[in-house]
């Protein structure tokens, strides 16, 4: 767990290495509960393989039972009454020759295994980009309240302007009334912009599970996002289909679906066993007036063929059509969920790079008319009002520029999973992006 240690090293020497997005992501493989639930689901579906196979081995089973007689005979060979204990016991074994149900229910075990292996893969995944989207929230509520804080000040130098101008007469008590309104209102942004922070903080340790150091690492200034190669949506939407563990899920539903109807299907198979048996039997008498101890040992085949089980293997062969035909639908819908989701990450991420180069230019524009604007302020062309509009688009552009940015970090990750298999590797190029 991400402990307070780095916050004592902090007090002690003054500095600490900031956590980025691969010491979150080895917290949260071994402490998100999601998970360690699918983890935990991943081993309990493993044992379903020895199980079925279980089917296939011989049962033996060792039995003995005692019976208590009383008996009141009355024959040509035997009258009166007789009381007297009896005992048995004795090893019996079943070996299964022919049950076909029994390996269609190994290869219904084998497909579980793989689903679930794909149901870790996917949990794997959506923990990657739930790491990426809890730690961007964080910068973005960082970079939100740098920005409120900035505009602050600004507002509180036009304030404290405002006060000094009306004091020697060169500024009414509207400009500073309306220079007051504007502090008491970038105030109350400020208070949200620090709980945005609580907020996010709390869900990037709930991630981790437990407390995170204060230190994140925040981007590494400039970013350069590459446009994803290739440039054709529509061959991102057929990788998509082809690759995206949804579908692969979606397909492995569809196959365990198809198997369960051949299982129930089977349910009315004749079956064929090899049975043996070895009894030593006791009584210590009889209705014949004589007692008896016998060994006996038997070795035969069974036959068994189901004729008649109330409609059972029918209804649950049924059941498992439905299951069948609801897994197939399910598949068509996967596809187009997958398609469409390829498509807006897609669009997200090249749309993002393009904001990302025009927001570039509009912080450049607006510290160039913020310097106008100071200038014809001293030239006296611009009041006060118009410098303080100019800083709040300073900072709001420069706000705009890193949410876009953290928006296509984010895109490009989307994509990527919805077009394949995301490893630490793809998380580590993420996190090339972050000051290390």
């Amino acid at each position: 767990m991400i402990r307070l240690i780095a916050v004592l090293i902090s007090s002690l020497f003054g500095s600490v290495q900031a956590v980025d997005l691969i010491d979150l992501y080895k917290e949260a493989v071994s402490q998100d509960a999601q998970y360690a639930a699918a983890k935990a689901q991943y081993l309990a579906v493993q044992e379903l393989l020895p199980q079925a196979q279980a089917s296939r081995l011989p049962k033996i089973n060792l039995e003995a039972g005692y019976d208590y007689n009383s008996v009141d005979a009355d024959s040509t060979f035997s009258k009166g009454h007789r009381d007297y204990g009896s005992y048995e016991y004795g090893v019996t074994a079943t070996q299964p020759l022919y049950r076909k149900q029994n390996d269609v229910a190994i290869d219904l075990a084998q497909l579980e295994i793989i689903k679930a292996t794909t149901q870790l893969e996917i949990a794997n995944q959506n923990l990657m980009l739930r790491t990426l989207l809890a730690y961007s929230n964080v910068l973005r509520a960082r970079t939100n309240l740098d920005t409120v804080r900035a505009q602050k000040l600004a507002v509180s130098e036009q304030l404290e302007l405002a006060k000094r101008n009306f004091s020697v007469g060169t500024a009414t008590i509207t400009d500073q009334r309306e220079a007051k309104a504007r502090f008491d209102l970038v105030l109350a942004e400020e208070l949200a912009a620090q709980n945005d922070i609580r907020v996010a903080k709390e869900a990037l340790q709930e991630l981790a599970g437990g407390p995170v150091s204060e230190s994140l690492a925040p981007l590494k200034m400039p970013v350069k996002l590459e446009a994803p190669v290739p440039s054709d949506i529509n061959l991102w939407v057929q990788r998509a289909t082809e690759q995206s563990l949804e579908m692969v899920l979606a397909q492995h539903e569809v196959g365990i679906a198809r198997a369960r109807v051949q299982f129930n299907r089977l349910g009315a198979a004749p079956t064929v066993d090899l049975v043996g048996s070895l009894v030593d039997s006791y009584a210590g008498n009889s209705t014949f007036g004589s007692g008896a101890d016998t060994t006996a040992g038997v070795v035969g085949l069974r036959l068994q063929v189901p004729l008649f089980e109330g409609g059972k293997v029918n209804s649950e062969t049924r059941e498992a059509i439905s299951q069948y035909d609801k897994s197939s639908l399910d598949l068509e819908y996967i596809k187009r969920k997958v398609s469409q989701d390829a498509r807006v990450a897609y669009l997200n991420y090249t749309t993002g790079i393009a904001r990302i180069d025009a927001l570039e230019q509009a912080l450049l524009s607006t510290k160039l008319q913020l310097e106008s604007t100071k200038l014809g302020l001293e030239v006296g062309v611009r009041t006060a009002v118009d410098v303080l509009d100019a800083e709040t688009f300073l900072s709001e552009a420069r706000r705009d520029m890193f949410g876009a940015i953290y928006d296509s970090i984010l895109a490009k990750f989307q994509l990527q999973a919805v077009t394949g298999r995301l490893i630490e590797a793809d998380l580590g190029a993420i996190n090339e992006l972050f000051v290390q």
